[in-house]
């Protein structure tokens, strides 16, 4: 217990924790507020704790064998994180993370089979649990909050609106999304802008529902779902879209995918990528959230995609940092599924919804506090494939703004503000 207190006492420095131990001793370390209490249950936990913090931790909470007895969880994680800051730490913390970068690429190998099995892992997970938090439309990604009075609802409306302002979109075109989840973003674009969309997904739970809500909302016509690999398309498109799926690629298959976003666009088309970044450099995968919850994943910095976009030949022509945006969209999650929690233990078990509590407030805390952040990165085969300044974006949200409430009523189709051609644009 000494040795774990003075590695507490390393990090906590602002905010006051409380640790009683299994033995019923009460240790505080730091001073002032935030002020949070854990107990440690099982003795055995504390050896763990040493060694490995970012597996033991969860698992300690996952089973039972530490409490938060004053707070809750999210309290004592932002307490945490926030003391921490970014990187990876000192001690035998800093030395594992070295090591899992060393290894990363052997561990994100990434090939079709695997990548089936890491989605299914997460994605094929029962359809009650994600309607206990996600919004209607079932977007599992970061929302754009212009102000922090907006709904997730709303918040998650803007996010589709910002993103269908980047693709440039007019009626006919034909649209690839990678990694189309739940359908919702694929349905939204072909009721924006009169387009034909295609969507890949590796999950069979996602595919089928996508499915269905094409067929339910009439759009079958003009929106299909493929169960398939983003590897083995071999279409043309005029615009791609991918949004929480790069995540999953594994830092060995950059190029690789890149590769492909050039060979499916057409010569004027453009690609819009949405993926959760790191602030802090290249690194390596948190251990506990690759074992239970995104297997095969990793969080990517800019220096490690931008190398990968410039080796496939194509052109970065915009790029937007989100900030906080996932931080309010985890926290309205958290909350959401913090009401709903007893319908999620009715399908699963407490150690399930322990795991789900210390993933999304983990998740939250690590993008206040941990330099996590969202890239909007859009790409091109030629440079004059998108206007000179940024004002289409805010002219076509001011042209398709509508309620989050009317989301699913069909939209009247508008070209887009800016469409013509040469230098002009």
């Amino acid at each position: 217990m000494l040795m774990l207190r003075k590695m507490l006492a390393q990090i906590i420095h602002n905010g006051r924790l409380t640790v009683i131990g299994p033995n019923g001793g009460v240790h505080h370390i730091g001073s002032g507020t935030p002020s949070i209490a854990i107990r440690i249950v099982d003795p055995a936990v504390i050896p763990r704790l040493l060694l490995n913090p970012d597996l033991a931790l969860g698992e300690a909470y996952m089973d039972g064998a530490l409490l938060v007895v004053d707070g809750d969880i999210y309290g004592f994680l932002d307490l945490c994180f926030s003391n921490l800051g970014w990187g990876s730490g000192q001690g035998v913390r800093r030395a594992r993370a070295i090591l899992s970068r060393l290894i990363r690429r052997f561990a994100q190998h990434n090939r079709i089979s695997v990548s089936r099995a890491n989605v299914a892992h997460h994605y094929d997970l029962s359809d009650t649990l994600y309607e206990q938090f996600l919004d209607a439309d079932r977007q599992y990604s970061c929302a754009y909050y212009n102000s922090s009075g907006d709904t997730l609802e709303c918040a998650q409306e803007q996010k589709k609106r910002h993103l269908a302002a980047k693709l440039l979109l007019s009626s006919g075109q034909r649209i690839l999304d990678i990694g189309s989840g739940w359908g919702g973003l694929g349905l939204y674009l072909a009721r924006a802008a009169d387009v034909d969309v295609t969507g890949l997904t590796l999950s069979t739970e996602q595919h089928a529902y996508s499915e269905r809500r094409a067929a339910e909302t009439g759009l079958g016509n003009r929106v299909r779902f493929l169960l398939k690999d983003y590897r083995q398309e071999e279409g043309r498109y005029d615009r791609i879209v991918s949004v929480g799926m790069f995540e999953h690629v594994g830092v060995g298959h950059y190029r690789e995918y890149f590769k492909r976003v050039r060979k499916l666009l057409t010569d004027e088309g453009v690609a819009v990528i949405h993926t959760i970044g790191r602030t802090d450099g290249p690194g390596a995968a948190n251990a506990w959230i690759n074992k239970y919850i995104f297997p095969g994943g990793y969080i990517p910095a800019l220096s490690e995609v931008l190398p990968a976009i410039e080796q496939a030949g194509l052109y970065v022509t915009d790029i937007e940092i989100l900030r906080l945006h996932y931080a309010e969209t985890l926290k309205a999650w958290r909350h959401r599924f913090m009401t709903n929690r007893e319908h999620v233990a009715k399908i699963y078990d407490q150690r399930f919804c322990r795991m789900w509590e210390f993933y999304l407030a983990s998740c939250e805390a690590a993008f206040r506090h941990g330099g996590l952040i969202n890239f909007q990165i859009q790409v091109s085969k030629r440079l004059s494939a998108v206007p000179l300044t940024r004002d289409y974006i805010q002219d076509w949200e001011r042209l398709r703004r509508v309620d989050a409430a009317d989301v699913d009523a069909p939209v009247q189709s508008v070209a887009h503000p800016a469409k013509s051609g040469g230098l002009a644009r």
